[in-house]
């Protein structure tokens, strides 16, 4: 997982519930960096820089895709 890079941050758990299960159903590998704290203490997430979408790079042109059909939050930055 050392090489998986950041394509997309959110600032709080909630709102990578729906994307989450969209990358299950594609069987991609991912993590969510930040998650468990911020799921713990969700104020914290902003402190740790947001909650941080990893994936390994071969799979960034599928992972954009999904995020733009779930582009209807504002508070969602695609790195």
């Amino acid at each position: 997982m050392e090489s998986f890079i950041t394509i997309a941050i959110f600032d709080y758990p909630h709102e990578i519930a729906i994307l989450k299960h969209r990358l299950d159903q594609e069987g991609l590998q991912y993590y969510f960096e930040n998650e468990a704290t911020a799921s713990i203490v969700p104020m914290y997430s902003i402190a740790l820089g947001g909650i941080k979408l990893k994936i390994h790079p071969n799979d960034s042109e599928l992972v954009k895709q999904i995020l733009s059909e779930l582009n209807g939050d504002s508070n969602l930055k695609i790195v």
